[in-house]
């Protein structure tokens, strides 16, 4: 079962950090030294790493290659290329693997080999990563070197220019080790690590455009190749299935780097790849040959606004050239959250960014004229020019299907005050800038050329907030020119603070927390809860998805969710113990008033007990197991499972450790994520949600999870437990959440996941040092939560509909197994408690499963069903 917990409350603390198992951590010096020795012991393990760093290093001092790479006569001999495979120089495939181009790719190969050679050998063995990083370096070679040969054949102009060149890096080497390597990662990390190892170098390739760059790329297929071949058999080669939060990262990563690589374009003199030709994704100043061929008359308008061109880039306003690069920086972060704002502005600004390329693409068309340079043939310039244009276009429009065929991850909706605050903050930046521009200008037209006026400085707003370069493409003319110092100023760094302030207000906002959509009222039930508690699975009503209905007088509250015209609770109603039977029929009036149809899911005996008296229908769907604490001893031959996981654990220096999640060690965070996500990719089935949680809802506050941790700090399995609490008349005083004094009387389970090659009695041991934990705090007792489709034997004829869940939990088991996780927690001794579904008309009843089925799967796609059906069916 997975479960999970939920999103905090303003202003509320987390739960006493105290934790009871928790080993006393290292202090001082000693824990400095251990983890710089952790830090430096992968290298220490990877002997044909670090000797190929050293041979690279130790060659290239010896032959003074270090500063600009090998001389040209010492290139020609080992480098690799068209021109030295032609020559039958067949060595150097092999020997280009000792140079680097400069001390800047010297320093990146290094880096590259350490971080993906380091990390191959601990995975594959010294052997395999020497075989795959020589292999990978000759192929990857062979392989761009005929790419690039097939490409001048073609006539592509700038594979033709490559068709000349030789270079050497060991870097194909180790992109293929790294695309090898992604095979025996866990699913996170294998989908990320080859996205990235894809997505990076591509580009690189079409912004910087060097031929070492198409050799890496080869690489990186080669390494996916060899990987593939090895790992046919097994499950490695399926594309593993993201979860919905891993799935939105994947987006924001191929959008940043849609950015990132027009941004190390910048940092090539001579880049010269195909996505790089029109200078307008990052832009630069002009060049020297720029002014002097617009200065012929010194005294043109074309000069002077060439000379503010040049002066608008030696300052800091030159930052204004990388605006779209940085905008898509930003927006990659909302996608990574989720945000629905973030994706409708990605989708807005590709959009933008087509339409100029097609308002540029249709004047080249019909003007060719002003693209051409004097004396040079048109219909050369003209098709050359459309071919530029058409190849700028094609990044946006692949980002925008992306986009568009994963809208359904960004559902997550900005606060309204957010909202508002971020648009009061973009406005009123963008009018100051467009008022001070015209105000001030205006009062300076003198310092243009000519005179500026009122309509012509109205005219030039657009060009004020993008870069100069974009004014001979669109807007050729229409803004005066800048000669004076405040004019320059104006011209300089309007747009400039316009940027700034948007920029940063975008990714406040996008990084700003969103705990409801209706804050006030997730606020208001938390308290409730706190204040007088409810059954022991109310804490899943402060998650993300509900909406909240209180009783008049605001003693109980009921959270649900719509799916259709069905209102779904999560749980029984919670408040004061003596008004939460009311709230039954107070949410049902509710209900009828909407035209919905109510239905109170994995609700206790007493809920149930209600609504019989109301004449509803209902059937069991889970069955609640509890532990009762103060008396608790692991002794006897019923509790030996429970024993030996305990005594094994302490045999092989596995520990259990408390933390709270948004603040435990990143290195301990992020191998939960990736156990995680083996666990949702293993299964190639979406995660479910609803009352079964997921790593979203682990991160809160008030949430407490224990980890199984070894000695070398390897998370070997984790749980989460959420609190619940008892009526504040007879709760001790303890943790104040949302200013009510209460604290737990007891914890229930959510959270369950372990490493799938770890230790594996990780889950009886962790349920068993937190029972031990709680008992000494003074909790009351522990509920293993309930699983769904799944309950014990009672000795009674079941009813048609509750044969028919039976049936579909014997359905599920071989895919979710809901039915085993019952029987695990058998080995607790619980007490059982039936949790029931109650629903006021049976005919409804096709209405309350898709309800369900929607919320349990609501990101499930055609492909997944299709997935899950035949897993049922086998």
């Amino acid at each position: 079962m997975t479960t999970s917990a939920a999103p905090p409350g303003p202003g509320a603390p987390g739960p006493d950090p105290a934790a009871p198992l928790a080993p006393p951590g290292e202090r001082g010096p000693v824990r400095v030294l251990r983890a710089v020795g952790r830090a430096f012991e992968p290298v220490r393990r990877a002997p044909v790493t670090v000797f190929v760093v050293v041979a690279l290093w130790a060659v290239g001092a010896f032959t003074g290659s270090l500063g600009a790479g090998p001389s040209g006569t010492l290139l020609n001999d080992i480098g690799v290329g068209v021109p030295a495979l032609a020559d039958g120089r067949w060595w150097t495939p092999l020997t280009s693997m000792l140079w680097c181009p400069g001390i800047g790719n010297y320093i990146g190969s290094t880096l590259l080999l350490l971080l993906l050679g380091a990390a191959a050998e601990q995975r594959m063995g010294s052997l395999w990563t020497a075989v795959v990083l020589f292999l990978g370096q000759v192929l990857g070679s062979l392989l761009g070197t005929g790419i690039v040969k097939l490409g001048a054949l073609a006539g592509e102009d700038w594979l033709n220019d490559l068709s000349r060149n030789l270079t050497a890096t060991p870097g194909i080497g180790a992109c293929a080790v790294g695309a090898f390597l992604s095979y025996r990662l866990d699913a996170l990390w294998r989908r990320r690590l080859q996205l990235g190892l894809i997505v990076f170098p591509l580009m690189l390739v079409l912004y910087v455009g060097h031929l070492q760059g198409v050799l890496r790329l080869a690489g990186v297929v080669v390494g996916l190749a060899l990987g593939a071949l090895a790992h046919g058999d097994t499950h490695r080669m399926r594309m593993p299935h993201a979860s919905h939060a891993e799935g939105r990262v994947l987006v924001a990563l191929v959008v940043a780097a849609s950015a990132v690589g027009p941004l190390v374009a910048t940092l090539y003199k001579d880049s010269l790849g195909p996505f790089n030709v029109l200078d307008l994704y990052v832009s630069g100043g002009p060049s020297p040959q720029d002014i002097a061929d617009a200065c012929v008359d010194a005294g043109s308008s074309d000069c002077a606004r060439v000379h503010a061109q040049d002066h608008f880039y030696g300052s800091p306003a030159m930052l204004m050239g990388i605006a779209i690069p940085l905008l898509l920086l930003v927006l990659a972060e909302g996608l990574r959250r989720g945000l629905r704002a973030s994706w409708r502005i990605t989708v807005a600004a590709q959009l933008v960014w087509l339409g100029l390329m097609a308002y540029l693409l249709s004047d080249i068309a019909s003007h060719p004229d002003r693209y051409v340079l004097e004396g040079s043939d048109l219909a050369d310039q003209k098709a050359a020019m459309i071919q530029a244009v058409v190849e700028q276009m094609l990044l946006p429009l692949l980002v925008l299907v992306l986009l568009l065929l994963t809208r359904r991850l960004f559902a997550q909706g900005l606060p309204r005050i957010t909202v508002t605050w971020l648009a009061g903050a973009v406005g009123g930046a963008l009018l100051l800038a467009c008022v001070a521009y015209v105000g001030i200008g205006y009062a300076v037209r003198d310092q243009y050329t000519p005179d500026a006026t009122l309509s012509k400085l109205v005219a030039g707003l657009p060009t004020q907030f993008l870069p100069p370069s974009y004014e001979p493409f669109f807007f050729q003319g229409r803004a005066p020119v800048p000669v004076g110092g405040t004019a320059l100023a104006l011209y300089e760094y309007c747009g400039m603070l316009f940027w700034v302030v948007a920029l940063i207000a975008l990714f406040v906002a996008f990084r700003r927390p969103m705990l409801h959509p209706d804050p006030g009222a997730a606020a208001r039930a938390r308290a409730l809860l706190a204040a007088h508690g409810g059954s022991t699975l109310s804490y899943l009503t402060t998650w993300p998805g509900n909406h909240y209905w209180f009783s008049a007088d605001g003693r109980a509250a009921v959270a649900y969710r719509v799916h259709s015209t069905v209102a779904l609770t999560t749980g029984d109603p919670f408040g004061e113990p003596s008004a939460r039977g009311d709230a039954i029929d107070g949410f049902a009036a509710y209900c009828d008033r909407r035209g919905w149809t109510p239905c109170f899911y994995s609700v206790t005996a007493d809920a149930k007990a209600r609504t019989d008296t109301l004449g509803w229908s209902s059937v069991q769907v889970a069955e609640d197991t509890v532990v009762p604490l103060p008396e608790l001893a692991f002794t006897g031959k019923k509790w030996q499972d429970v024993r030996t996981a305990l005594n094994k654990a302490k045999k092989e220096g596995i520990t259990a450790e408390w933390h709270v999640f948004p603040k435990a060690p990143i290195a301990l965070t992020d191998q939960v994520r990736s156990i995680s996500e083996e666990w949702v990719a293993d299964k190639g089935l979406p995660e479910m949600g609803f009352t079964l949680g997921g790593l979203d809802e682990l991160d809160d506050p008030h949430v407490r999870c224990l980890l199984a941790v070894d000695e070398d700090r390897t998370v070997h399995g984790i749980t989460s437990w959420m609190p619940v609490y008892g009526d504040s008349a007879h709760a001790v005083e303890g943790e104040a959440v949302d200013g009510v004094a209460a604290r737990p009387v007891g914890w229930t389970l959510d959270f369950m996941r372990r490493r799938s090659d770890g230790f594996r009695g990780s889950m009886e041991f962790l349920i068993a040092s937190a029972a031990l934990g709680f008992k000494e705090e003074g909790a009351q007792f522990l509920s293993l939560s309930g699983a769904p489709l799944a309950r014990s034997d009672t000795g009674e004829p079941p009813a048609a509909l509750q044969r028919l869940l039976d049936y579909a939990g014997r359905t599920l088991e071989p895919v979710y197994g809901f039915r085993s996780l019952l029987n695990f927690k058998a080995k607790f001794q619980p007490e059982y408690r039936p949790m029931y579904m109650c629903y006021p008309d049976p005919a409804a009843l096709p209405s309350i499963t898709r309800a369900i089925g929607k919320a349990y799967l609501p990101h499930m796609k055609p492909s997944q069903g299709v997935r899950l059906m035949r897993k049922l069916t086998a």
